[in-house]
């Protein structure tokens, strides 16, 4: 996507998110619409959506579009779970030659993958992979990172939200 093409995408998906997200605060609503959104604004991409952090360091598949995807990864595993142990946005422009990657899909060509951090703790990561070679760079880190915050700042997570009493 053409620079300016790919800015103005963004701008509009993040002005759309402010909207989702003013009167919403369930993170399943949110992570969802979120992920709708970004597979809208990226339509390479064959899997967006996000991964959430368990009580064991774990992440835990969350709300995605995509193809069926790895349920569990460990902190330090693969790129998400990298990005989780680092605390920091991961960028790969080939899959095929990172050493520490996990295939979920044989789609998959490039993958960024943005930590979301609330009082210093790793909630999650959003995922997102491409079917082209190095189909992310700085402006997708950009926006996305404000995308994250944003989330962070009107979504509340609960980690017992489902426990049965």
């Amino acid at each position: 996507m053409e620079k300016r093409n790919k800015i103005a995408a963004y701008n509009l998906m993040l002005a759309q998110a402010e909207v989702l997200f003013a009167k919403e605060s369930n993170p399943i609503a949110n992570l969802s619409n979120a992920s709708a959104l970004i597979k809208t604004t990226l339509p390479d991409s064959v899997f967006s959506g996000f991964y959430l952090t368990t009580q064991e360091n774990e992440l835990i598949l969350g709300p995605f579009q995509g193809n069926v995807s790895c349920v569990h990864i460990h902190y330090g595993k693969g790129v998400c779970g990298e990005a989780a142990q680092k605390q920091e946005t991961l960028i790969v422009d080939d899959v095929t030659k990172h050493q520490n990657y996990i295939a979920c899909d044989s789609a998959a060509k490039s993958e960024i993958v943005v930590p979301m951090i609330k009082d210093n703790k790793v909630i999650g990561v959003l995922d997102l992979d491409s079917s082209n070679v190095a189909d992310y760079d700085e402006i997708d880190k950009e926006y996305l990172e404000k995308l994250v915050y944003l989330l962070m700042n009107k979504t509340i997570f609960h980690y017992q939200m489902f426990e049965l009493e």
